[in-house]
Formats: structure tokens, C-alpha cells, sequence
């Protein structure tokens, strides 16, 4: 014996094996002798009196889930924790302030808006979030979309004045009016935000993040920030265009800076030039020495200090009419309720800005979660969210999700708990109480750089369209779709396109599901592909159909095609032919009246078996003599039909079917029945007991459909029908059917 044989018997010995005898299973069997169900029965009354009794126990776990800090802040290690919360807290906020300014811009508010969003959300999340890692406040794509609204609400058209400049009337916008009415709508939205995530959180409905696959995100992510740059055009060449929403505005704003190129103001666009250069290379650095810095280099920080000193130092807002943040009010605003009449046209909105946002922030927060080994609650972050919008928006805050940037920065320095979070936060506040006059004669083009800058992560993401190319076209298609449909028609009318498109995308792959016939692989029980394994060897008369979906209204048809096509056993086939023989042998036969007996020869064993009995004069019996006798045995011979079908049984594999509905019963019931009647048998395989339990409660098992047609298993399938109608098969003679 060679050596390599002798390896693998040795192999094959220290293999476990696997070896069972048991009588050939059916679900009558199993429901009579072997399953008994458990009495788990209870009224409506006694579950409602369950779910809602009080305890300590369910009290107390209650507030600790509505108030997450209580779970950790009493064991906080301060010794191990707290050196690192506040480098990164202070790294955090030193971040978070620029971005606030810059955000407030993409949302139309003016600048200290933004930074009361840096302050008040953050500050609440603390209490209510369950993430530890990410950075709440204002974001990106979030502002634009609440700037979208604001535009759209409160165009600029609305606030044309005359003034009276001496002898002469022209046409002014009046900036402030148009700026609190702007503020007024960004308020309301945020609050109804605000409304729906807290109630989605308390209806437990944080699983709704899971129809915002990552492809439709991180297309829709990317066309947002198509947007954001194309809206930061004109602030960094400093051309005055008006903002445009609504489907197409990204190529209206281009058209319109570009029409208008010629004014460019040049020490704005040197200013902001030289600002991304540095913001890139900062970043740069940052990226490729993140091992080897403490912490990284405050890039947004830097530009914003010396950006300001050098617009305050040579007046670059008088001299070279380079635009400025203006006024920053010193101090918080007292909480004032928002102006609900605006309520009826923000509703739409305000539902695309919540999931959006939550969408955004479980994303970040699960990713975090799973590096460093702790778990979110969906819910409780559907919580924490909404009251971060709705009790800020007393405060004149707009909407407000998770950054990346600033979540990656907090825990890249260090951030253990949302005590990081805490002391950003207090940064924030630190500025708008005392210093926030210093940042008036900041630079708008130093904000645009920040912004641009800020996207270059979710450019990169352009890198998907490879990489789903060759991994799976339907997720590249959904990536695709939610790109174009939210650059050409918004980001809210892009979303829902995107949404509806990916639930279609569902909708195709269950119309188009993966089937074909089995095949026993010899000397095991495992079925497979008869088209793609060689060793899977089909038992003759049987076939074995398997489709990868469960079946339901919307498929129930393709099903029964496929089943049809794949076997190719069709019975409306086999009942057309034998009507045809059935018309020549009466044509042959003319006016033979003696019955006639219609069968099929079946071409194996050369067994007749009765497919139809036809008496063309019922109850008339031949009273001929010999030869009339003789006569009648060639007619009957002459009658025997060419076979129908060489098969007899067909087994139905439902092993990743998880659910059935009426439609779906009807359509298997029918099926089976015509089926039956061209003297093919068929049966069930691989059902899950809960399946067995919707066609239980559809009663699918009546009449000639019954439970001894079900088989736990396809193995168990094979042996009873090759029992009930036994035929020469290829399968090993020890493969026993007993």
C-alpha cells in the first residue's frame, strides 16, 4: 500500500464518524409518536398583566437604561481614566469649535448657532448615550440638509427692501430679518427631529437603521459631499450667488459661480488656498505619524487663530472686501419655545434629517463598539438623540448626529468615556461666554477650507465602485443610485429614491432566486447540486428541487416555473399528450364499444401502471365469444400508452424556506394536486417546525394534502418514496430503505 493511501486511512480513522439507524421519519410519525408541543398557551390578559408589572427589579433597570451614565459613572477608575478623557475632551472641543462656525454656514444660520449645537446636545448625550467614543454636535451632511430646508423656507426674495439712499430708492436684502426667519425654521425642524427619534426610541423602533444598508449610505454620504463643496464654491473664490435647493441646485450653484467667475475676489481665494494647502498637508502628516503623535496636530485650530490675525491685523473686511463671521453675541441665549406654525411644511423633512442622523450616529457608534469591546443600544441612542434635538432646540440649536472626523479624534487620543465628550463640550462653552468676539473678523474662505477639507474621507469612498464591481453588482447599483438620485434630486428626495430602490433590490433577489435539482453524493447523506458537483448522482424516478427562498405571493408563481423547468416534469405537458393519445386511439378505434383501459408503461421493470380508466359505456360488459375476447386483449394492448414520465416522485427541499403565506399554500397545494394527477407523487423535505406551524395555521393539510407527506429531512424524502414506488436507482446497494 502506498504511503499516501496509508495517510488517508489514517485520516479517515481519526475522523469522527457518523453513524445512525432509525426508522425512515414522516411528520404524521413525528407528530403522533416522537414531538409532543408544550402547553405554552396564556391569554391576552395574562401577558398584558406580565409586560406591564412592576418590581424594583424592572424599575430599576428601567432607569438605568434611560439613564446609561448611572451604569458606569459610580465605578469610573479616575486614576486610569481621567488623565486620558481630558486630553481628549480638550483635543475634541478644540476641533468641534471650528467645525460648529463652519457647520452653521452649510445650515444658512449665522456662525454662533453652531457653536450653541457644539454645546447644548453634547452636553445631554453625556447622560443618555450608550457610546462612548463618538462625537455628537453638528455635522456635515446633516447641516446641509437643515440648510436645504432653511433656503427653501426663507429664499432670499423674501427679504428685498427699498432703502432710501438720499434722492436715490434701490433694492437691499435684509440680512438680519432673513437670518431669524432662517434660525426660526432650522429651530422648528429640529425640534420635530427631535419628536420623531425620541418616540421612534420609545417604540423600540432602532432597528429601522437596518434599511440604510452601508452601499446606500456611503453613496448617499458621498453625494452629500458633492454638495457641501459645490455649496462652499462662492465662499472660497468670494463670489455672491444666491443658495439654491431642491432637485438639480447642485448644477444651478455651479452654473451660477461659474457665471459669475469673473468677480472673483482674489485675496479671498489666495486666503482660502493657501488654507486647504496647510489643512491637507496637516492632515496628511497626521495620518501617516498617528502611531508616533500623542495627539494630532490641531489643524482647524491653527487656521482659524491665524486666519483671524491676520483678517483682524490687515483688515482684510475693509481693505480687500475678503468676507467675514461679523458679529458672534457673547453669552447663551434664554430657552424660548419654537415657532410651531411652521410645523406643517418641515414634516417630510424632519423625517428624512431623523433617520438620516441616527442612521449615522449607530453606524459610527456599533463600529467603535465592536474595536474596543462593548455594546450600544439602537434604542437608547434613538433616545438619546432625540432628547439631544428637542430640549436644545429651546436653546436656538439645529439638528445635530455624530462626526467622523471629530469621533475619530476623540479616540485616537485617548477618550475612554463620554467624559471626553463632556469636557469638549465645556471648550465650546468656554467661547461663547468669554472669547467669542475674538473669532468676528475670522475669514468665511478659512471655514469653506475647513469644510473641504473635513470631506476627503467620504471622496475616498468613490474607492467602493471597484471593489463592489467585483464583489456584487446589486450592492454597486444601490451605491449608484443613491449617489446620482441625491446629487441631481437633493439629498431628501435622493434618500427616498435610494430607500425605494434598495427595498426593490430585496423585492428582485426573492423573484430571482438561486434553484435546481439535487443530487445524493454516494456514501453520505448529503445533497447537492446536480449541475455543479460531479459525484451528486440523481436517483432514477425522483427528483429533487430545491430553490434558496421562502415562498409567498410574490414568488409563488416563479416558484412553480422553476420547479416545472428544472425537473422537467410539467403536468399540463403531460395531460395535453395523453389527451392526444387518448383522441388517436378513439379515432383509431372508431366504433369499438367494449371498455378501454388507458395505461402507461413506465420503461423500467417494464411495470404497467393504471393512469386512467375510461368506460366508454359504463357498466357494459363484453358478452363476445373467443375471438371477440382475442380481439379485446390486442385492443388493450394497442391502448397502453407510451410512458408519461420516467419520474414519479418529486421531492420539494423547503430546508431555506422560513416562511410561508396563503398564497404561497395555495400555489403548492394546486401544484401537487395536478401533479397527482399525471401519477407523480410529491412531498415536502427540510421544513423547520415553524414553518410547519404557519402551514398548520393555514391549513394546508386538508383533504389530500397530509402530514405524511412532510419529511424532516431530504434523506428521509428519498427513502420513503423510492419504498412506496421502488425503481432501479445508481444509488450503492448498501444504502438500505427500511
Amino acid at each position: 500500500m502506498s504511503s499516501a493511501a496509508m495517510e488517508r486511512e489514517e485520516e479517515e480513522e481519526s475522523q469522527p464518524m457518523y453513524r445512525i439507524e432509525r426508522p425512515v421519519y414522516h411528520e404524521g410519525l413525528l407528530r403522533t409518536q416522537l414531538l409532543n408541543r408544550k402547553d405554552n398557551s396564556t391569554t391576552i390578559k395574562q401577558r398584558l398583566a406580565n409586560h406591564f408589572r412592576c418590581s424594583s427589579e424592572k424599575a430599576r433597570a428601567a432607569v438605568f437604561s434611560f439613564l446609561p451614565i448611572l451604569t458606569w459613572l459610580p465605578s469610573y477608575p479616575v486614576k486610569q481614566y481621567l488623565f486620558s478623557d481630558v486630553v481628549s475632551g480638550l483635543s475634541t472641543g478644540v476641533v468641534q469649535l471650528p467645525q460648529g462656525l463652519a457647520y452653521a454656514m452649510l445650515a444658512a444660520v449665522p456662525p454662533v448657532y453652531g457653536l450653541y449645537s457644539s454645546f447644548y446636545p453634547v452636553l445631554l448625550y453625556t447622560f443618555f448615550g450608550t457610546s462612548r467614543h463618538i462625537s455628537v454636535g453638528t455635522f456635515a451632511v446633516i447641516s446641509l440638509m437643515i440648510g436645504g430646508v432653511a433656503v427653501r423656507e426663507a429664499p432670499d426674495s423674501m427679504f428685498y427692501v427699498m432703502a432710501a439712499n438720499g434722492s436715490n430708492a434701490s433694492v437691499v436684502l435684509d440680512v438680519e430679518a432673513r437670518d431669524a426667519r432662517r434660525v426660526q425654521v432650522a429651530v422648528v425642524l429640529t425640534t420635530l427631529v427631535g419628536i420623531i427619534q425620541f418616540v421612534l426610541g420609545l417604540l423600540r423602533f432602532g432597528f429601522v437603521a437596518i434599511y440604510l444598508s452601508e452601499p446606500l449610505v456611503r453613496g448617499f454620504t458621498t453625494a452629500a459631499a458633492v454638495h457641501v463643496v459645490v455649496s462652499q464654491l462662492k465662499y472660497l473664490l468670494g463670489v455672491k450667488t444666491q443658495r439654491f435647493s431642491g432637485p438639480l441646485a447642485a448644477i444651478y450653484s455651479v452654473q451660477a459661480v461659474f457665471s459669475d467667475i469673473t468677480s472673483t475676489n482674489v485675496s479671498t481665494l489666495i486666503l482660502g488656498v493657501c488654507c486647504l494647502v496647510f489643512l491637507y498637508g496637516i492632515k496628511d502628516l497626521n495620518e501617516r505619524f498617528k502611531k508616533k503623535l500623542p495627539i494630532p496636530i490641531p489643524g482647524e485650530i491653527i487656521v482659524v487663530i491665524v486666519s483671524t490675525g491676520v483678517s483682524y491685523g490687515m483688515s482684510l473686511s475693509n481693505q480687500y472686501q475678503v468676507d467675514v463671521v461679523g458679529k458672534i453675541p457673547t453669552g447663551l441665549l434664554p430657552p424660548a419655545l419654537p415657532n410651531f406654525s411652521l410645523l406643517p411644511s418641515l414634516v417630510t423633512d424632519s423625517f428624512a434629517v431623523a433617520i438620516v442622523g441616527f442612521s449615522m450616529g449607530i453606524s459610527l457608534a456599533k463600529t467603535f463598539a465592536l474595536k474596543h469591546g462593548y455594546s450600544v443600544d439602537g434604542n437608547q441612542e434613538l433616545i438619546a438623540l432625540g432628547l439631544c434635538n428637542f430640549v436644545s432646540s429651546f436653546f436656538q440649536t439645529f439638528a445635530i448626529t455624530c462626526s467622523m472626523s471629530r469621533s475619530l479624534v476623540q479616540e485616537s487620543t485617548g477618550g475612554k468615556t463620554q467624559i471626553a465628550g463632556l469636557l469638549a463640550s465645556m471648550v465650546v462653552l468656554l467661547v461663547v461666554v468669554a472669547i467669542g468676539f475674538v473669532f468676528q473678523p475670522l475669514p468665511q474662505t478659512a471655514l469653506a477650507a475647513i469644510i473641504m477639507v473635513n470631506l476627503l474621507g467620504m471622496f475616498k469612498q468613490f474607492r467602493d465602485i471597484p471593489t463592489l464591481w467585483r464583489t456584487s453588482k446589486i450592492e454597486l447599483a444601490i451605491w449608484l443610485v443613491a449617489f446620482v438620485a441625491s446629487v441631481l434630486l437633493g439629498l431628501d428626495y435622493g434618500l427616498l429614491v435610494a430607500i425605494t430602490f434598495a427595498i426593490l433590490t430585496v423585492i428582485y433577489r426573492t423573484q430571482s432566486p438561486q434553484s435546481g435539482v439535487l443530487g445524493h453524493v454516494p456514501g453520505t447523506g448529503l445533497y447537492c447540486d446536480v449541475d455543479e458537483y460531479e459525484e451528486a448522482t440523481e436517483y432514477e424516478g425522483i427528483k429533487i428541487f430545491y430553490s434558496n427562498s421562502s415562498i409567498y405571493f410574490a414568488n409563488s408563481d416563479l416558484y412553480v416555473n422553476a420547479l416545472k423547468e428544472k425537473t422537467g416534469v410539467n403536468p399540463v405537458h403531460l395531460q395535453a399528450a395523453l389527451k392526444a393519445q387518448k383522441k388517436q386511439i378513439e379515432k383509431a378505434n372508431g366504433s369499438h364499444s367494449s371498455p378501454l383501459k388507458i395505461c402507461a408503461k413506465y420503461k423500467d421493470k417494464g411495470v404497467t401502471h393504471e393512469v386512467l380508466s375510461l368506460n366508454l359505456v359504463e357498466g357494459e360488459q363484453c358478452n363476445g365469444g373467443p375471438g371477440d375476447r382475442q380481439s379485446e386483449t390486442d385492443v388493450e394492448e394497442a391502448l397502453c400508452l407510451k410512458p408519461l414520465s420516467s419520474v414519479h416522485s418529486i421531492i420539494l427541499d423547503w430546508t431555506p424556506a422560513s416562511f410561508i403565506d396563503s398564497v404561497g399554500a395555495k400555489a403548492i397545494k394546486q401544484v401537487i394536486k395536478e401533479y397527482a394527477a399525471v401519477d407523480v407523487g410529491v412531498v415536502i423535505a427540510g421544513c423547520s417546525r415553524n414553518l410547519l406551524f404557519e402551514m398548520d395555521r393555514l391549513q394546508f393539510f386538508t383533504g389530500v394534502m397530509t402530514p405524511e407527506m412532510v419529511f424532516p429531512t431530504v434523506h428521509d424524502a428519498v427513502l420513503g418514496c423510492r419504498r412506496s414506488k421502488p425503481r432501479p436507482s445508481a444509488v450503492p446497494a448498501n444504502e438500505t430503505t427500511t
